[in-house]
């Protein structure tokens, strides 16, 4: 069957304003939004029910037509961008952006695949409660391609990952088969749990088209404190004493180096230099709660008292209104921006068991510097929960396109340091077609085959998201 008659069938079971098929209308479904990957598709499918998901699966499956599920587009692993068989179907979830329900007494929250992050976040605060996936691109990601890439964001040291915050979910296989787990259950203890594979799958398996989620009572008293440490090794003694103070309290841990900061008070706009001198690095703590602020604050001055007597930290500011807090936050959160205005380099998402990221990051660094002199690490992350954003800019005076000529270089290094250390090469976001290859010789053997076999399984043909994770 040629594409031009598929995508006709594809028009005729689900209708003209389901299925694209003009070339200018399938062009901007094709590109990562980094602009590192672009594909090729016959047709862009845009269902609002899952029966139109399941109908559109079952015809692929029995032309072999290849499906590439689409979310909100905020990857930075290629993951949802199609390559270049001109027979892909994209499948988008934009348009089943429906809230099925909130229970404030349950403290759950059932949504379809294509709601915003951010909005459903609004609408568990406007019930009066908490949905903690928190990441940067959450006004445009979709809850979807958060469960399918097991995202992560600033609050998992608190709460966890996707996966963890995921009681139930509907899904589509590769057969049209809907997969009936949209669950609010927290005790089901009947067998494998079969949501797990979905989560975290990157559309390879299947396609999620709904999910519940777990909420929690609002946190709304919250405390911040930028603390200036001398090393890796400070921060994470700082870290412990938190931990050990603060308990569940504690909802952020965020690390980043004097130089990420160096940037920031040069590329951003409305940022404030927090010290009255530079530091080598800065940690960035926030607790938060549902009890009285004075009580929260009282916490949070006594333990970083404590730090500085105890020697944990060099200096600190604790935030003393909203905007105080804001400002600190924006510190950390323009790091990017900052970097993409720097100009070009090369982004490392890794993990790392915690109490090994001070020898990681010097033995990554003498490495780097005696192999490719005069490079650039601005190093920041989620450091209370492992994750590091390993970022590399070019030496100063390098060509612009140091990065198409070294990258692959010196990516092969660092994840190399962090296989060496026995962490990820991926902390949350995903394999994709970016990291395919490195995923591929990193990963054990025995986990690698048994991956393969439950592709095998659930998609015997092949179809879903092919040239991902495996």
């Amino acid at each position: 069957m040629s594409s031009t008659d598929f995508a006709q069938r594809l028009v005729q079971a689900l209708g003209p304003d389901t299925v694209a098929t003009a070339e200018q209308d399938i062009a901007p479904w094709l590109s990562d939004w980094r602009g590192l990957y672009n594909g090729r598709a016959q047709a862009v499918v845009r269902p609002r029910r899952t029966e139109e998901v399941a109908t559109c699966l079952a015809l692929c499956q029995q032309a072999g037509v290849p499906v590439v599920p689409r979310g909100g587009n905020t990857g930075l692993c290629g993951g949802a961008t199609p390559d270049q068989g001109a027979a892909n179907v994209v499948l988008s979830l934009d348009r089943m952006n429906a809230v099925r329900g909130i229970d404030t007494i349950a403290n759950t929250l059932v949504a379809e695949a294509g709601c915003i992050l951010g909005n459903l976040r609004r609408a568990a605060q406007d019930a009066g409660r908490l949905l903690p996936l928190s990441l940067a691109a959450e006004d445009s990601s979709q809850i979807g391609g958060n469960v399918a890439t097991n995202a992560g964001g600033v609050n998992v040291v608190r709460y966890g990952m996707a996966r963890e915050l995921v009681l139930g979910l509907e899904a589509v296989l590769p057969t049209g088969e809907v997969f009936h787990g949209l669950r609010t259950l927290r005790k089901d203890n009947t067998g494998y749990d079969l949501k797990q594979l979905l989560i975290g799958s990157e559309g390879t398996l299947g396609v999620i088209t709904a999910v519940a989620l777990r909420l929690f009572p609002r946190a709304d008293v919250r405390s911040v404190v930028l603390a200036a440490v001398e090393s890796p090794a400070q921060a994470l003694r700082l870290f412990e004493l938190l931990y050990a103070k603060c308990g569940a309290r504690l909802q952020a841990f965020e690390y980043f180096s004097g130089d990420c900061l160096d940037l920031v008070l040069t590329h951003a706009e409305g940022v404030q230099e927090p010290f009255g001198q530079r530091y080598p690095a800065y940690v960035l703590v926030e607790l938060a709660d549902s009890a009285d602020e004075a009580a929260l604050n009282a916490l949070l001055e006594s333990v970083i008292g404590q730090a500085l007597e105890d020697e944990l930290c060099l200096d600190a500011v604790v935030s003393a209104s909203l905007a105080q807090l804001q400002g600190l936050w924006k510190l950390r959160e323009e790091i990017s921006e900052a970097q993409r205005a720097d100009g070009p380099h090369l982004k490392h998402d890794v993990s790392l068991p915690i109490e090994r990221i001070p020898d990681f990051m010097a033995s990554a660094q003498a490495r780097l510097q005696a192999q490719f002199s005069g490079i650039r690490p601005f190093v920041f992350g989620h450091f209370g929960d492992g994750n590091l954003h390993y970022n590399l800019s070019r030496p100063a005076g390098a060509p612009r396109d140091w990065a198409a000529t070294q990258g692959a270089a010196i990516t092969d290094a660092v994840l190399d340091e962090v296989n060496r250390y026995g962490g990820s090469i991926s902390a949350e976001h995903g394999i994709g077609q970016l990291k395919r290859d490195h995923f591929l010789h990193s990963k054990d053997p025995l986990e690698l085959r048994l991956m393969r076999e439950i592709k095998r399984l659930v998609d015997p043909a092949g179809i879903m998201n092919p040239g991902k994770l495996l």
